[in-house]
């Protein structure tokens, strides 16, 4: 069981949920340390005291805010946690919302809440339950770490998972990254679109989601480690410039084809007809069908 990194309770109306949270990721890339190159001596962070010039223990060193030049008023851990906040000590249920509506880049990291004793089996499994059937997922605010924070509970398995949110004032407007305003033609979404189907999976199953560069770390530490030659890194492929967009569309879909073991055959793309063309057609048959009758009167 992951260590409890926070208790309290989830409250929604009158219904209070006491519960434990526990992270629900772990990392597993590998961690590396300063060293001194010349003797590989480890090199640490100390924390030195400004005004006296010396080291300080951690049981010295504490929070507070520098509220003007040189004038600093002190926080302590305790007074963090007494905060004047009702969800100082509650995951405060504000609303439910469809999933959808939310917009993936608010959501962050997330935590399994954990029912905490007896008491909190039956509430925890109803809401559990209700959040399940209204196909819904919770937003609640609740306060960590010196800061209120917004959150989205929802399910996974049989267990509710808390994800930290973006206040809306935290995202950026997609604006100022001056999207382009390039001109595509219908085809090319089209081809787009089928190398979309071609590369569509129903789940993140696979070798091409694993962590490929952990792997190749641990071999480059394994062989160091046993005095051997290093791993030769594989020759990247080279991008070639793109000149023609669908050329570069059919290809992709070609190759998509081909890693799925499907029929490469390069096939030219079916050109569509215009709107000009097709009326160009009809005007053809009415003309053609006007002088066949003309004819037959004549006859």
């Amino acid at each position: 069981m992951p260590r409890t990194i926070w208790s309290g309770a989830i409250s929604f109306g009158l219904v209070t949920i006491p519960i434990r949270v526990a992270s629900a990721t772990e990392n597993h890339s590998i961690q590396f340390h300063q060293y001194h190159l010349e003797d590989m001596g480890r090199v640490r962070v100390r924390k030195i005291c400004d005004l006296e010039d010396r080291e300080i223990p951690q049981s010295e060193i504490g929070k507070g805010y520098e509220y003007a030049k040189d004038q600093v008023v002190a926080i302590s851990d305790a007074e963090l946690q007494d905060l004047p906040l009702p969800t100082a000590k509650a995951i405060e249920i504000q609303a439910f919302v469809p999933l959808e509506s939310i917009d993936p880049i608010r959501i962050a990291e997330g935590y399994y809440l954990v029912p905490d004793g007896q008491v909190a089996a039956k509430p925890y499994k109803l809401l559990r339950q209700a959040l399940g059937r209204s196909s819904k997922v919770a937003i609640a605010k609740y306060a960590w770490s010196g800061r209120e924070r917004l959150g989205l509970l929802r399910l996974r398995d049989d267990a509710i998972v808390l994800h930290a949110m973006r206040w809306p004032d935290e995202v950026r407007d997609p604006a100022a990254v001056d999207p382009p305003h390039e001109e595509i033609s219908e085809e090319e979404i089209e081809q787009a679109l089928a190398l979309i189907d071609r590369m569509t999976q129903d789940d993140l199953e696979g070798s091409e989601f694993t962590d490929t560069y952990t792997d190749a770390l641990a071999k480059i530490i394994e062989a160091k480690r046993e005095d051997k030659p290093l791993p030769e890194a594989p020759e990247p492929e080279q991008p070639g410039k793109v000149l023609d967009l669908m050329a570069a569309l059919n290809e992709s879909v070609q190759q998509a084809k081909a890693s799925r073991g499907e029929d490469a055959d390069v096939h030219e793309m079916p050109k569509k007809t215009t709107k000009k063309q097709t009326a160009k057609k009809t005007a053809a048959k009415k003309t053609t069908k006007k002088t066949t009758a003309r004819r037959s009167r004549s006859a």
